[in-house]
């Protein structure tokens, strides 16, 4: 009996473990070319799935005339500007000086800028600095050391109104002060509490307007951009306090500094756990869904401007009290529930 095409007869099914598939042998298969391909039996060959991409490939006509029209229109722009500028200077009647003058305070304004921004991140350079200096010495104290640490924080602080009483205190007892560790504390309690005093009022009240723009903004990303510009805000503010004074680029690196840190430490996570223990104690479930959303991002501002605080502090918390996100988050949502109250 023969089969057509004397094909062989099919082999019949047969049970094999995926292990035996390494132990197959490999046989040599002849191509119609004449070349040879070695293979193994029972390998099942390697597939590619298509996607959208594979599919889609090639010039994407659109994307290039739209480039190519803002290309032309930019270009356009400031062609025009530019010949505006020069025909303006040209003249010799009162629109040239205009004109001229307008340039010069375009040319100083962006000189301040540039200025300023060199000369807050030399700040917080220094700041850096001084907490790098502060945290040697606490992990090797020595009565030296620590007073060479206080003379830089009394040299950082110098000259601030506001820190007068605690400058003046600290200058009186450094001669008194002979056991290690006790000066640095002297200085947590008297020159950097008032700075957390003030720096907790800061970030309840930027929390509180991150929270009002959430609640009535009709419009989300309107309250996405308020929330992040508020959030540079507080930032500076809070650098500024503790003796920073960055510009818009100094604040931008602070806020990559205060994310990273809060990715590290579970911030984010934190947060969460606070704003879940609220809503199953059916607050912010009274409240209506705006003030919810508000309340969720006043707690997540007042988490970033502590963890800001934390990151820009020269001393870490030794005898003041720390910022708790609780306690500012407590006040927040009393004040919304009164705004709640006050509505109805």
């Amino acid at each position: 009996m023969t089969f057509e095409n004397d094909q062989p007869p099919p082999r019949k099914p047969r049970v094999f473990k995926l292990d035996d598939i390494a132990d197959e042998p490999e046989f040599e298969e002849t191509l119609p070319g004449g070349g040879a391909v070695t293979s193994r039996r029972g390998a099942v060959p390697a597939t590619r799935r298509l996607t959208v991409g594979d599919i889609n490939r090639g010039f994407r006509f659109g994307s290039i005339l739209l480039s190519a029209m803002a290309a032309l229109a930019s270009l356009a722009a400031g062609l025009w500007f530019t010949r505006f500028v020069s025909v303006a200077l040209e003249r010799q009647d009162w629109v040239g000086w205009v004109a001229f003058g307008l340039m010069m305070i375009i040319a100083l304004a962006l000189l301040g800028i540039v200025l300023r921004e060199l000369i807050g991140f030399r700040r917080l350079a220094r700041l850096a600095k001084l907490r790098t200096l502060v945290r040697d010495t606490i992990a090797k104290p020595n009565i030296e050391g620590e007073r060479k640490a206080v003379a830089a924080l009394l040299s950082h602080y110098r000259g601030r109104p506001d820190l007068a009483w605690g400058l003046a205190r600290i200058k009186d007892h450094t001669g008194d002060v002979l056991e290690k560790g006790e000066l640095l504390r002297l200085a947590d309690r008297e020159l950097l509490r008032p700075i957390d005093s003030e720096s907790r009022r800061v970030i309840l009240k930027s929390a509180k307007r991150v929270a009002t723009v959430t609640a009535l903004s009709p419009i989300m990303w309107i309250a996405m951009g308020f929330v992040l510009v508020e959030n540079v805000r507080m930032f500076r503010s809070i650098a500024t306090l503790y003796g920073g004074r960055p510009g818009v680029l100094g604040a931008l690196r602070l806020a990559r500094l205060v994310v990273g840190h809060i990715i590290a430490t579970g911030g984010i996570a934190m947060t969460d756990d606070l704003l879940g223990q609220f809503v199953g104690q059916d607050v912010l479930r009274r409240l209506s869904r705006r003030l919810g959303e508000g309340a969720f991002n006043g707690a997540l501002t007042s988490r970033l401007g502590v963890v800001a605080v934390e990151v820009i502090r020269p001393l870490p918390y030794l005898d003041a009290e720390p910022l708790r996100v609780r306690e500012i988050f407590n006040e927040l949502l009393r004040s919304l529930r009164g705004s709640d109250k006050t509505e109805t």
